[in-house]
């Protein structure tokens, strides 16, 4: 139940060509506290609750527990959550045994391109294709949850 991720900035497009699998996601928090956030997501026909605790001292890792919910339900959650909330495309690319989630955020965030990788450990060494760019790990301003209140197309 804990997550280990380090994520980066995207360079260019280069990506797009790579990518396996693209699906247009939506998400929103119920609860936005650093401590214990919860998020709603859909994505394409499927959904889910997702509860995030804080993160270590570098952003590495944090606890994480996530569910499988109805799509309706999903849809109900939507509605009271918390002000704003993201779309974006989210792309699938394998680089060297590694996936990489990359999301081009849309709407308020749009010009926002951020990968991220899921390690199986901290100390996991990370290849990295030539697409990515500066690393972003830790840096809070880049967590959706931040994005949804501080877009970046206001930075």
């Amino acid at each position: 139940m804990r997550e280990i991720e380090r994520k980066f900035l995207v360079k260019n497009n280069r990506y797009k060509a790579l990518a396996f699998e693209k699906k247009y996601t939506i998400q929103a928090y119920l609860n936005t506290n650093p401590e214990r956030s919860v998020r709603i997501r859909i994505q394409e026909q499927k959904a889910w609750i997702t509860v995030k605790g804080k993160s270590d001292e570098k952003g590495l890792s944090r606890f994480e527990w996530e569910q499988t919910i109805a799509v309706a339900d999903a849809e109900k959650l939507l509605k009271i959550c918390e002000p704003g909330g993201i779309e974006k495309y989210r792309y699938y690319v394998k680089f060297e045994n590694q996936l990489f989630e990359v999301d081009e955020f849309l709407g308020e965030n749009s010009g926002l391109v951020v990968a991220e990788a899921e390690l199986e450990n901290i100390n996991q060494p990370l290849a990295l294709p030539d697409w990515i760019g500066e690393e972003v790990t830790g840096n809070k301003a880049y967590y959706n949850a931040s994005l949804m209140k501080l877009p970046y197309t206001n930075w």
